[in-house]
């Protein structure tokens, strides 16, 4: 039987526990935070008076910090490719009477909670005035428009796989961001923040959760996948970032730059999230495998130690590339 109809029937065998999934880590509309929870309230009179607290604050975060913020409100702002992306995965149906299909239902209700990310991060940024919005604005619809491959192709395996990783890895960046803007004063940011990243954990936990089920159902194919994703490693959407005038991904280097300075999110914090997933999926002990996912299952083990060995090798320059999404302004 081909591999992509065994995929598709486990997700088609997994579809019924969706909506137990969905009451586990999503949480109702009516009752989640809105982005006007965390912004001035342009209905009050003293509109005027909290942005121009907000501004104030935002004025002790340095240069790198806000390059750091400008990219991560980006690559949420990206949300349209990621939902196209999910819902053209093999077992995600929401045409004709499949249009209540559990797992579409799942890609909708978590794009909803993922819309909220963006429009509270690029409000911040427009009142702040720190940044140049038209630049962001710029950079924001290339990479919509430019699409980009993360190497999933339409494999639901490979997906989840990629959702698992990539969830934990911008709860770690927003967290820490929180962190930085908290111990500069800025509470109102670090709160945004810190909610941010309780949402993307959540997400995290709920594909962690899928793999694991998958697991259960094709243990073979699970491992595969999972080994496939990490020898062409795990390319975040940053990577395809590009200023106005450039090429696609010639943003990102100078972006990881400023990351990796920060500690926001860094060659390390890659490793341990390979090592969490490792161990909450059980790797090292899933049965019933065939002779190449049994190869793939050592390569994932030993994998972290590799890795490690190779960042202490990295050199990461100190130098500040200029980005034209963020202008000088005495903030270094």
């Amino acid at each position: 039987m081909p591999t992509k109809n065994i995929r598709l029937e486990v997700m088609q065998a997994i579809e019924p526990q969706v909506e137990g999934f969905m009451e586990s880590f999503l949480i109702p509309i009516e009752d989640i935070w809105q982005p006007s929870d965390f912004l001035p309230n342009s209905e009050n009179e003293g509109f005027l008076d909290a942005v121009a607290d907000l501004r104030g604050e935002s004025k002790e975060l340095g240069y790198d910090f806000w390059v750091t913020m400008v990219a991560d409100t980006i690559t949420e702002e990206a949300l349209p490719t990621y939902e196209s992306w999910l819902m053209d995965v093999e077992g995600i149906d929401q045409h004709g009477e499949n249009k209540t299909n559990g797992w579409s239902k799942w890609v909708r209700a978590w794009t909803g909670e993922e819309n909220r990310h963006g429009d509270v991060l690029n409000k911040y940024l427009y009142l702040s005035g720190r940044v140049n919005m038209r630049e962001v604005e710029i950079t924001t619809q290339h990479l919509i428009s430019d699409g980009f491959d993360i190497g999933t192709d339409r494999d639901p395996y490979k997906n989840f796989v990629y959702t698992s990783f990539q969830e934990l890895a911008t709860n770690i960046s927003h967290k820490r961001v929180g962190q930085m803007a908290k111990k500069k004063g800025n509470v109102l940011l670090g709160k945004m923040c810190t909610i941010i990243a309780g949402d993307e954990m959540r997400h995290h936990l709920a594909y962690r959760e899928f793999v694991k089920t998958i697991m259960g159902e094709d243990p073979s194919g699970m491992m595969l996948a999972f080994a496939d994703m990490m020898k062409k490693k795990i390319v975040m959407p940053a990577h395809f970032l590009r200023e106005s005038g450039g090429t696609i991904g010639t943003a990102f280097e100078n972006f990881s730059n400023c990351a990796q300075r920060l500690g926001v999110y860094t060659a390390q914090d890659y490793i341990e999230i390979l090592e969490k997933l490792n161990a909450y999926w059980q790797i090292d002990s899933v049965r019933s495998l065939s002779d190449e996912a049994e190869k793939a299952r050592d390569y994932l083990v030993k994998l972290p130690d590799r890795l490690q060995r190779i960042s202490e090798r990295i050199q990461h320059p100190k130098d500040q590339y200029r980005f034209k999404w963020v202008e000088a302004n005495g903030m270094i």
